[in-house]
């Protein structure tokens, strides 16, 4: 960014750890890239929705909580994503609705209560330059974002000054919850004739519990160790949202972060829908799977659209 470019959050405290995503990145896996973007999709799309922005335009992926920052010039911000408590200068406000921003202002995001991953939009999105045509931070990879990084204590985050905006939220029965236990649906992949109807009907019939290692990469899940005829396969592409089966047996369900390539077998792969809200799941979670046919998995996706596109904001004061 250059240095004509004034209008910009400075960043007091980055949190746990925060990074800058947009839809993410693709068409790159052959170079070994990942996709990235929002571990979340759709708190990312209502973050933007909220503030009118494009789909893409880049916002702040906060893990955990404890965000502070400065604005330096107003604009308008919207917070969506798990239960955590929003102030700006020591005020109370709430999330999953926008609200206006002055300069010298305090916004401070606390710690998740319910869910994990928070997100914090601005109009008109952050000011960051894409690469490989996306601004999503893959820390591994080292690429996206202003440095490859998470954001720093002190870091100048750029967006455009704007006047002041209609504000809107969306209504309290439209918000998702983030449930504890939560049941996924599965959609069965051609892998699964390497298990037999007992190791799957053993992975659907039981509960699992998210482990202590689980981040945008993926979820490892404790529970009934599931045994395939193979232990490995020669290395392929893999989708978000895949179920690997490594040797111990206990399920990897990958997301935005994952390696482009593996050779575990998979059991399928987890709706993208179901994939957002175990995304917001913390360690300790409770996790059962539900099989579902390819072609009822389109019509959730092709109902969850429909929905999206005909709920309704309602205007709100500041």
């Amino acid at each position: 960014m250059n240095n004509t470019d004034t209008s910009h959050f400075e960043v007091v405290h980055p949190g746990i750890l925060t990074t800058f995503q947009d839809l993410g990145r693709f068409g790159q896996s052959h170079l070994g890239l990942t996709s990235g973007g929002p571990a979340d999709k759709q708190a990312y799309l209502w973050a933007n929705r909220l503030l009118n922005n494009s789909e893409n335009c880049p916002i702040l992926e906060v893990n955990f909580g404890g965000l502070k920052l400065i604005a330096k010039t107003s604009t308008t911000i919207a917070v969506t994503g798990a239960n955590a408590p929003l102030t700006i200068n020591g005020h109370a406000k709430e999330t999953w609705r926008s609200h206006q921003v002055n300069a010298d202002d305090l916004i401070e995001i606390g710690y998740a209560s319910e869910g994990c991953r928070i997100y914090l939009a601005v109009f008109e999105g952050f000011l960051v330059e894409p690469q490989f045509n996306s601004v999503a931070t893959v820390i591994r990879e080292k690429v996206g974002g202003t440095k490859g990084t998470a954001v720093a204590v002190g870091e100048l985050l750029f967006y455009k000054q704007t006047p002041k905006q209609t504000l809107y939220a969306l209504k309290a029965k439209d918000i998702p919850r983030y449930t504890d236990p939560l049941t996924v649906q599965v959609v069965i992949g051609y892998q699964h004739a390497l298990f037999e109807r007992g190791e799957l009907a053993k992975f659907f019939s039981n509960e699992y519990q998210v482990s202590a290692q689980c981040d945008r990469m993926g979820y490892r899940i404790n529970g009934p160790a599931i045994q395939s005829g193979i232990s490995q396969l020669l290395s392929e592409g893999i989708c978000k949202g895949a179920i690997q089966i490594p040797p111990d047996g206990q399920p990897i369900i990958l997301s935005v972060d994952r390696q482009t390539i593996g050779g575990y077998p998979k059991l399928g792969s987890v709706l993208s829908l179901d994939l957002d809200l175990l995304m917001q799941s913390s360690q300790g979670a409770k996790i059962h799977f539900e099989p579902i046919s390819i072609h009822c998995a389109h019509t959730r996706l092709h109902l969850a659209k429909a929905k999206y596109q005909k709920t309704k904001l309602i205007k709100v004061d500041q």
